[in-house]
């Protein structure tokens, strides 16, 4: 009777052993977010004397970063379908000098600029996606010779020159806050309540799935490590949200990116359409013999990137107030390295929205940390891409290991 009863033991130790693995493989990007952010709040408090979660700080690493965060959720799509896109960067410089062009040389009402620009960006992405799709021609190699095209393109549109400045009306999509509707004393009630809201929903979509593993069998994520990690979240949610009640309230581009992370989490967690994209990255030859079209998933994944390229665009047009030659350069690099250090595999079906704003937000943190303790730029492109290198060894060897 030992030797069955230290079996059973070993089993259910491996079974907890592996439950916990997940679980801390899908956590330990949140970690390692709370631990740049320690690093950095003693650190740039010592030797700078200055409070790196101070709300102005804070509101310039959402104003600084939105457009990482807007076109990764795009780009976890394209690599979740097993490809890439390198033109991300400039085709955001593309659509914002057209949204400037528009709106300064035309004299276009900004109504009328930001849903034609988003249609210039599908137009892009469908264009590039369709040969991707349909002619099987590598992404990399479509992409890369976008990544030219476009930039040729706004160098073109823009003459070389700087183009703004904008009315306030488009400058509020990066510059604008959202005003307290129970008036203008401190702090933000409004802030205050949509923050909490917010970590209701957290929750609440934390229970809904717990409950939902259970009921199809699926052993749920153990319960410390499950409210432990959402008490984490909600206590940084909330000093968040104090901090920006007590200075300006929630930035314009922080409600934008709020609906897009929701929309993207429930269509690539809750909907059909989301399964067969990581269906697609998975294996294409195993969903194209289940019925899936593949290929118009693939054009699809695109036209999405395309779009939020195109917004990406133009915040950052917005928050410059002037569209530039230079815009967009080096903004693919920032944007696939958000994707893979949130936990993306490199041969696509797998990666989840929380992973890729957790990746962004490590990207943003660095960037704005090393910025204030005046570390130089060639620095920082060694300690980023030594990042980058260390989430795709830590991808390679977790699959190595589950092989």
């Amino acid at each position: 009777m030992t030797v069955p009863q230290h079996d059973e033991l070993g089993v259910a130790g491996s079974a907890i052993r592996a439950r916990l693995g997940g679980g801390l493989r899908q956590n330990g990007m949140v970690l390692a977010l709370l631990a740049i952010v320690l690093f950095f709040v003693v650190v740039v408090r010592s030797t700078q004397g200055i409070d790196f979660l101070s709300a102005q700080n804070i509101t310039n690493l959402f104003l600084q970063n939105s457009y990482v965060i807007v076109m990764a959720l795009g780009m976890l799509l394209v690599i979740v379908s097993g490809h890439i896109d390198l033109s991300v960067g400039s085709v955001a410089a593309f659509t914002g000098a057209a949204s400037a062009f528009l709106t300064v040389k035309l004299g276009w009402p900004v109504w009328a600029v930001m849903p034609a620009v988003l249609m210039i960006g599908a137009l892009i992405g469908a264009a590039q996606g369709y040969w991707i799709a349909y002619w099987r021609i590598p992404s990399f190699i479509v992409t890369l010779a976008g990544m030219l095209v476009f930039r040729g393109l706004t160098l073109w549109l823009l003459q070389g020159q700087n183009i703004g400045p904008f009315p306030k009306a488009f400058q509020a999509l990066s510059t604008g806050f959202v005003g307290d509707v129970f008036g203008p004393d401190k702090p933000n009630y409004t802030a205050l309540i949509l923050v909490a809201l917010a970590a209701a929903a957290i929750v609440t979509s934390g229970l809904r799935a717990r409950t939902q593993d259970a009921a199809f069998g699926t052993e749920p994520e153990p319960a410390g490590l499950f409210w432990t990690r959402n008490a984490v979240v909600v206590a940084a949610l909330m000093f968040v949200g104090w901090k920006l009640a007590m200075f300006r309230g929630l930035p314009n581009v922080l409600i934008v990116m709020s609906v897009l992370i929701v929309l993207y989490a429930f269509v690539t967690e809750q909907t059909t359409l989301g399964r067969r994209i990581y269906a697609l990255g998975g294996n294409e030859k195993a969903a194209r013999l289940s019925g899936i079209k593949t290929d118009r998933l693939v054009f699809l994944t695109f036209v999405n990137m395309g779009v939020l390229a195109a917004l990406a665009g133009m915040i950052v047009t917005a928050r410059l107030n002037s569209a530039t030659p230079k815009a967009g350069v080096g903004f693919e690099l920032d944007v696939i390295a958000a994707v893979f250090i949130g936990g993306a595999s490199m041969s696509g079906g797998s990666g989840k929205i929380l992973g890729v704003v957790v990746g962004a937000l490590i990207m943003g943190v660095m960037n704005n940390g090393m910025s204030i303790m005046g570390i130089g730029i060639d620095y920082q492109q060694v300690i980023k891409g030594l990042v980058l290198l260390a989430a795709v060894i830590f991808d390679v060897y977790n699959k190595a290991k589950r092989a």
